[in-house]
């Protein structure tokens, strides 16, 4: 299915503009709006962080929903580009909620299928999976559930993490690595051997040649 702009009319693509921009600007609480780098309106993409108290907490979950011609008279199609374990989400990704089915309705917008996602994450119905494994363990042995979906979230969903940058510290300097602090204090040592070293010849000089004066 093609999700460029040309399958939207244009007062669809109008609306779509401004809902985008709004939910850029103001997301709902879990919800980042993710702009495409190229100018396809008809895929939104997302990231959703997961909810506190369920297996997908800490994680970042990467969606898309795809726009199709007869949007928003029908609704779009969702998948999730993380790999997730969920009752609700198919090893490819699709999405099953029913209000991306027979709850559709055209004004509901893009900001409130995104919240309907997350909330998923939160509340699973397994008696609808798509992924069967998952919903017979949420239903048979949720500890087993809990413990594979908290696996699948440390794996494939972990924010990427960013470089570590020096720390200014109290005094307007820069701190350094313990690493690199090590290596400051053996130099430390280092040059106080030496000079330990050059004072120790220097007295003996010293001596020696008030020794001489006394010959």
């Amino acid at each position: 299915m093609q999700s460029s702009h040309e399958n939207l009319a244009p007062q669809v693509i109008q609306g779509l503009i401004k809902e985008l921009r709004q939910l850029s600007r103001k997301p709902p609480v879990g919800v980042k709006y993710v702009p495409n780098d190229d100018d396809t309106i008809g895929t939104v993409h997302s990231e959703l962080e997961g909810p506190v108290g369920t297996p997908f907490e800490g994680g970042v979950f990467h969606i898309k929903l795809v726009l199709g011609k007869e949007f928003p008279s029908a609704p779009p199609k969702g998948f999730f580009l993380t790999k997730i374990f969920h009752p609700n989400i198919a090893s490819n990704g699709d999405i099953c909620v029913n209000t991306l089915k027979k709850d559709w309705k055209p004004d509901l917008g893009i900001s409130h299928v995104l919240q309907v996602i997350r909330c998923l994450l939160i509340v699973p119905f397994p008696e609808s999976s798509l992924n069967e494994e998952a919903g017979r363990m949420f239903m048979e042995d949720y500890e087993a559930y809990d413990k594979r979906a908290k696996l699948y979230t440390n794996i494939h969903a972990q924010p990427k993490c960013k470089p570590m940058s020096p720390t200014p510290t109290s005094e307007g300097q820069t701190k350094l690595s313990p690493a690199k602090n090590k290596a400051k204090e053996v130099k430390g040592d280092n040059v106080a051997r030496k000079k330990s070293k050059s004072s120790g010849a220097t007295k003996k000089s010293k001596s020696k040649k008030k020794g001489l004066k006394r010959l």
